[in-house]
């Protein structure tokens, strides 16, 4: 029989790092990160560029404005933030498995072998999920949403002199 007083040894133990290492560490997975999305960031920028990615973003809600109607700038500086932003965003999607690989590794070092077991499944059902749920709004709820806002909407009549 087994030692009652025996505790199973901690496959973790002697393991531990000061705080500042912890500190080190996460800059530098986070500074990884940062050069993933600048480097998508850059291949977008390129190719299609940020104003085609507007354009794709914003082709349901002009498929139902009025006919002669467009989308119009609120800001003086809104024509350049918003194709930026959709850069950005996209680039952080174009990255996110780059992203993800780096939050696991910062956190890897402190989880026991059976669980990291789960990280492929869990970083590639997160990621196919994650865009899954893009594509969803992107092709349902914005569409939807747009028509169903142009239905609400008074719709401006023209009388002809």
């Amino acid at each position: 029989m087994s030692d009652p007083s025996s505790k199973p040894e901690d496959e973790l133990a002697g393991t531990e790092q000061p705080f500042v290492a912890h500190l080190i560490e996460l800059r530098d997975r986070i500074v990884k990160a940062f050069i993933a999305v600048a480097l998508a960031g850059v291949v977008l920028g390129i190719y299609p560029g940020p104003a085609a990615l507007y354009d794709i973003l914003a082709q349901p809600l002009v498929a139902h404005l009025p006919e002669g109607a467009t989308l119009i700038a609120t800001s003086v500086i809104s024509p350049f933030l918003v194709p930026l932003k959709i850069l950005l965003m996209a680039a952080f999607l174009m990255a996110l498995p780059v992203v993800l690989y780096q939050v696991w590794m910062f956190v890897a070092p402190g989880l026991y072998s059976h669980e990291k077991k789960l990280i492929l499944p869990l970083v590639i059902s997160s990621t196919i999920l994650f865009l899954i749920g893009v594509a969803f709004c992107y092709f349902f709820c914005l569409r939807a949403g747009v028509q169903i806002h142009s239905e609400f909407c008074p719709q401006e009549h023209h009388r002809s002199p």
